[in-house]
């Protein structure tokens, strides 16, 4: 398993992965549905987990929030942070949620206080050419989801990170090769187990996402 773990680590998590690795550390998952915290403590059992969602039952269960330090249920579009607390947490991750928000970059700005001084954010979202990219069902083209309000740029993230005096680490677009390699194995697996292809397995090759690592100075 240890081998594979590059291989099998979520995109959202390597930069975790290369700070922290195994070590004790307190995270804030900004979008913390789906099984989220069970996800992440899979990878990171020794991390100290936080959520913020506006609803917390979104494909949660009991064995979730067992697992969970804290839970913060809130609209992130109405700016008002106060229950999180400041100066805490090693890394936040916010992966997929902006472009779903008309007010992303002031939401990010909020959430900055948040972070200890060294800790680090890590930001993913659909870049402009994801507008370019044909339409599938699920999600390969950024209009393809109704739910998307905004579509954001490296170029404006930049500048806001460093308006705030934080370094940027890392960003362009997402793209791990060894996602690439295994498209022609993904394909037959999600015919099986979903009866259709998924539109994400594609999104390394077609450049779908941007991303951008900063750290608190």
């Amino acid at each position: 398993m240890k081998l594979l773990r590059p291989i099998l680590l979520p995109s959202k998590f390597r930069f975790i992965e290369r700070f922290y690795d195994d070590q004790p550390f307190r995270l804030l998952d900004i979008g913390a549905g789906n099984h989220s915290a069970s996800n992440t403590k899979k990878w990171f059992p020794a991390c100290e987990y936080h959520g913020v969602d506006m609803d917390k039952n979104y494909h949660n269960d009991e064995n979730d929030f067992r697992l969970m330090t804290a839970f913060y249920e809130m609209n992130l579009e109405a700016l008002n942070f106060d229950a999180i607390p400041n100066n805490y947490f090693d890394f936040i991750v916010m992966a997929h949620v902006v472009e779903h928000l008309a007010n992303g970059d002031a939401v990010i700005e909020g959430l900055l206080p948040k972070l200890r001084v060294g800790g680090m954010i890590y930001v993913e979202f659909p870049g402009y050419h994801s507008t370019t990219l044909p339409k599938m069902k699920g999600t390969l083209n950024f209009f393809d989801d109704d739910t998307h309000v905004r579509i954001y740029s490296l170029q404006e993230f930049y500048n806001m990170f460093m308006r705030n005096k934080f370094r940027v680490i890392a960003g362009g677009v997402q793209r791990r090769w060894h996602n690439i390699l295994l498209i022609p194995f993904k394909i037959p697996h999600n015919l099986i187990k979903y009866k259709r292809v998924v539109p994400s397995i594609f999104w390394d090759l077609l450049g779908f996402a941007e991303y951008v690592v900063a750290k608190k100075q």
